[in-house]
């Protein structure tokens, strides 16, 4: 199965940076989407941004403008620049990729999260 891990979280100063990065591991025969989600306590998981196979990005709108989204599919890696950070932005992290894997099925597959703490 392919797996993923995230890096890169932390705790940081609100107007601050981090970014956060997603390896795949395993053979995949293609990628439809890398994106990033993140759930804060009490919250529904949501969408962050989002990167297709064809380089259009989806971002959230309280993102929009802060966060920048970029992969290389052939490293297999996922890279979520998060800059201007607020509170709000506090939350659990998830990497996530969908494509096909070596025996050609289709994978939805998430990274374990990596926390992001935003402090005043």
């Amino acid at each position: 199965q392919v797996q993923l891990v995230e890096s890169g979280g932390g705790l940081v100063q609100a107007g601050g940076s981090l970014r956060l990065s997603c390896a795949a591991s395993g053979i995949i025969f293609s990628i439809n989407a890398m994106g990033w989600y993140r759930q804060a306590p009490g919250n529904q998981r949501e969408l962050v941004a989002l990167i297709t196979s064809g380089g259009s990005t989806n971002y959230a709108d309280s993102v929009k403008g802060r966060f920048s989204i970029s992969r290389d599919n052939a490293k297999k890696t996922v890279t979520l620049q998060m800059n201007s950070l607020k509170l709000e932005d506090t939350a659990v992290y998830y990497c996530n990729i969908r494509g096909r894997n070596a025996i050609l099925l289709d994978f939805d597959s998430w990274g374990q999260g990596t926390q992001v703490t935003v402090s005043s």
